[in-house]
C-alpha cells in the first residue's frame, strides 16, 4: 500500500493505438484495447471533469465484462476506479484542459487499474470524521482491492499514477 511497494511494480509500457481499435461515439473517450498473449489492456484519456465519471464507469464496466470477471470483482473494480477518478478530478485538477489517463491491464491472475494525472500532489489515506462529506475514497479503494499505491509518472510526463490491483484467481 505504500510507495516503496509501488516501486516494485514495473511501469507499464506505453501502448500504440491499435489500427482497428474500438471507436467510441464522437465526444466520448477513445479507448484502445490491446490484447497481448492472454493479456488485455485498455488505455483511455478522459477530461478531468466530474461530468465524465459516468463515462469512466461505463468504460470500465464494458471492458471488464469482456474479461468475464466475477460480479464481485467487477463491482469492486468499478467502485475503486470511480473513487480514484473522483480524487483526480477533485484534488489533482489544475485547469479546465486537464486530463486523466485510465489504464486497465489484466492477466489470468490479476487486474491492475491505474489513473494518471498531472498533479505531483500525492494522495494520502486518512480517517474521515463522521460528519465529513468526503475523505473516504482511498479507504474504499483499500477495502475493495488487494493492493494499491502510487507510482511515478511515465517518463517525460508530470504528475503521478495511482493504481490498485485485484487478484482474479481468488474470490474477493
Amino acid at each position: 500500500m505504500t510507495a516503496p511497494r509501488a516501486q516494485r511494480h514495473k511501469p507499464s509500457p506505453s501502448p500504440a493505438r491499435a489500427p482497428h481499435a474500438d471507436r467510441a461515439p464522437l465526444g466520448q473517450p477513445q479507448p484502445t484495447v490491446i490484447p497481448v498473449n492472454r493479456r488485455s489492456r485498455l488505455r483511455s484519456t478522459v477530461p478531468a471533469q466530474p461530468s465524465r465519471a459516468a463515462d469512466v464507469r461505463r468504460m470500465v464496466t464494458d471492458q471488464l465484462r469482456r474479461l468475464r470477471l466475477s460480479p464481485d470483482h467487477l463491482d469492486n473494480a468499478v467502485l475503486a476506479t470511480d473513487e480514484l477518478f473522483a480524487n483526480a478530478v477533485q484534488h489533482a485538477r489544475t485547469g479546465p484542459g486537464d486530463m486523466v489517463t485510465l489504464t486497465i491491464e489484466s492477466t489470468e491472475h490479476e487486474l491492475r487499474v491505474t489513473l494518471a494525472d498531472r498533479s505531483p500532489l500525492l494522495p494520502r489515506l486518512r480517517t474521515a470524521d463522521r460528519a465529513e462529506e468526503s475523505g473516504r475514497g482511498l479507504a474504499i479503494v483499500a477495502a475493495v482491492s488487494d493492493d494499491w499505491g502510487v507510482a511515478p509518472p511515465e517518463p517525460g510526463s508530470p504528475g503521478k499514477r495511482v493504481w490498485f490491483t485485484l487478484e482474479l484467481g481468488v474470490a474477493p
